[in-house]
């Protein structure tokens, strides 16, 4: 699993540098400081919006848009449970409280001991196999309780 760097301004300026040239840089940023520091912490958002010509309000709605972003850096494992209408149907609600009573999180929480991030995901583009999950950057589809399980454990282990 990735190891994130501690928030650091320069770095984060150098970051917002490298990008800013592009058209639509904003996501771009946002993306690469997370990939940075594991999160887009809200010391980054005035420096975004000051590079960009934008207000901080219009940063900080980019970051609270879209699920992908966080406000804080994930645990060392990432599980994420689809949210989407097929998985939904194919018994993901079952699923996600089962994940939480096992974690002891709720959705968009991470552990105590910062193992496991639980997070919603909405699509993985396995409809055809609901429900589905991905751990770390693993996809697996035709989740039952068992093979849940099994992620949790792999999870915390």
């Amino acid at each position: 699993m990735p190891r994130y760097e501690p928030w650091n301004a320069e770095r984060a300026s150098e970051i917002i540098a490298r990008y800013r040239h592009l058209e639509g840089a904003g996501l771009p940023i946002l993306h690469a400081l997370q990939e940075t520091f594991g999160c887009v912490p809200e010391a980054a958002v005035p420096l975004v919006a000051e590079a960009l010509n934008l207000s901080r309000a219009e940063i900080h709605g980019t970051v609270t848009f879209y699920h992908d972003f966080r406000k804080e850096p994930p645990g060392k494992r990432v599980l994420k449970l689809c949210r989407a209408e097929s998985c939904q149907a194919a018994g993901g609600d079952a699923l996600v409280a089962r994940a939480e009573a096992k974690l002891g999180v709720a959705m968009g929480e991470t552990t105590l001991d910062r193992r496991v991030t639980l997070e919603a995901v909405y699509c993985l583009g396995l409809c055809h196999s609901s429900p589905a999950a991905m751990l770390d950057r693993h996809v697996f589809g035709m989740l039952d309780e068992a093979k849940l399980d099994a992620l949790v454990k792999e999870a915390q282990a």
